[in-house]
């Protein structure tokens, strides 16, 4: 009677077979365990990381543009006037200075036969251009703009073909806003830029120059160096020729004065008595009674 397999080979196998899948299943979970390795510790906040850096970053970019422009201010402020220095811009070079007579008037159709270009004092039209701070987009009249130096304005000029638009910007962003200040273009200027106050002019070629905020400080409202020390730079109202408009102002006339315009010595023109008499004897024609602001009184000698 044939005999079949031995039932202790048969166990003997099938514990094998077992063992060896056994084995192989937990050699499959180890590879699987091992190919993506557990996090350890804390994780890093790439997220938060980025945004530091994004931050920092701005940060520096704020400083390296705004820093030249703190130290160039810091640096005008050394300019300022004070009464043991009452005309800072004696130091700074390139300023051309001048005396002029005060208070000749003309008529807004006269013309004056101005002795530099762009003009810094002499004989002007009895209204003065808006100077708060005003950026016009036109040249304007020089007569009008004479008067507002005479009031202690600094008016900047430039050469509208030898600027681009960033250049200009540049200069209006000195101007915008400011009390006694105003700009415009001037065209035939024989420089770039040019900053005229009452009887001081100084011409560049550079919008960057450092001169510019030293002319500035040095010069605008300094009660030193113009006539009519109080007087207003704010637009004079109505219509005609007794007012200025500053979004309709009177324009530029690049032709020559003709034989019939205004001398620079202004003869024949009586000075205006409103301008020569003002409180406390200066110039400015405040009301009576009315006090000059103490920063723009004149010491006492």
């Amino acid at each position: 009677m044939p005999t079949g397999p031995d039932k202790g080979s048969q166990n003997k196998s099938a514990a094998k077979a077992d063992k060896a899948i056994n084995a192989a299943n937990k050699k499959s979970a180890r590879k699987k365990k091992g190919g993506v390795p557990a996090a350890k510790g804390r994780q890093i906040p790439w997220l938060t990381v980025a945004g530091v850096v994004v931050v920092v970053g701005l940060v520096a970019g704020l400083g390296i543009n705004l820093y030249p422009k703190y130290q160039d201010r810091a640096e005008a402020q050394k300019f300022a006037p004070s009464e043991s220095n009452q005309d800072p811009s004696t130091g700074i070079d390139g300023v051309a200075k001048q005396e002029y007579p005060a208070a000749l008037h003309v008529a807004r159709t006269q013309r004056v036969a101005y002795d530099q270009s762009p003009p810094f004092g002499g004989p002007h039209d009895a209204v003065w251009a808006t100077c708060t701070g005003i950026v016009y987009p036109e040249a304007i009249r020089t007569e009008n703009a004479v008067h507002s130096l005479e009031h202690g304005a600094v008016w900047i000029t430039y050469n509208p073909d030898d600027l681009n638009e960033d250049q200009v910007q540049s200069l209006a962003d000195r101007v915008d806003g400011e009390t006694q200040m105003m700009m415009s273009p001037y065209p035939g200027l024989d420089t770039p830029v040019s900053l005229q106050s009452w009887g001081h002019q100084l011409k560049l070629d550079s919008v960057d120059d450092a001169r510019i905020g030293q002319f500035i400080s040095a010069l605008r409202l300094n009660r030193f160096a113009y006539p009519e020390v109080g007087a207003s730079c704010a637009s004079v109202p109505g219509t005609g020729d007794n007012a200025f408009d500053p979004d309709n102002p009177p324009l530029f006339d690049a032709s020559a004065p003709g034989a019939d315009a205004v001398p620079m010595d202004g003869a024949g023109i009586t000075p205006d008595a409103s301008e020569t008499s003002g409180a406390g004897g200066l110039p400015g024609g405040l009301p009576d009674g009315a006090q000059l602001p103490s920063d723009l009184q004149v010491p006492a000698s």
